[in-house]
């Protein structure tokens, strides 16, 4: 039999309920990885230090941009990490991660080292909230796997 989502009750959307410790550990740890490196990749953007301001020149954008980009790339980690907007927060920086991209592409970078690197990063925070919240698995019609 076939749950759907119309027969799960409120109590088994929770994030802590319908999750073993290993598997929410999992996603915890995988989040960790991609949560650290746009931290830091924002930290470095407000922190306007000279390799910042050569890489918005090689990909085109003005130096004065980094600090608003920081900004903005802070705001959708914040809503990503607070378990009720992570789904937001997620939608957000795989908006964020795909400017990356393109900027990348763009300029003709490497494919693999840096025009794939965000998509890398994108993955794993999908993946990341997938495993430690319940209401991931239910949006992507996988409740009982």
């Amino acid at each position: 039999m076939e749950t759907t989502f119309t027969e799960l009750d409120a109590p088994s959307l929770s994030p802590r309920r319908r999750f073993s410790k290993p598997r929410r550990w999992g996603g915890i740890l995988l989040s960790a990885a991609p949560v650290l490196f746009l931290g830091f990749d924002a930290a470095i953007k407000l922190a306007e230090i000279e390799p910042v301001a050569a890489a918005m020149q090689h990909l085109g954008y003005p130096g004065y941009l980094a600090r608003g980009i920081g900004l903005l790339e802070l705001a959708c980690l914040a809503l990503y990490l607070i378990p009720r907007t992570a789904w937001f927060g997620a939608v957000l920086l795989t908006g964020f991660l795909g400017g990356a991209i393109a900027s990348h592409l763009r300029v003709g970078d490497p494919l693999f080292s840096h025009c794939l690197f965000p998509s890398y990063v994108g993955l794993a925070l999908w993946a990341g909230w997938f495993l430690r919240d319940a209401r991931a698995r239910v949006l992507f019609a996988a409740p009982n796997v």
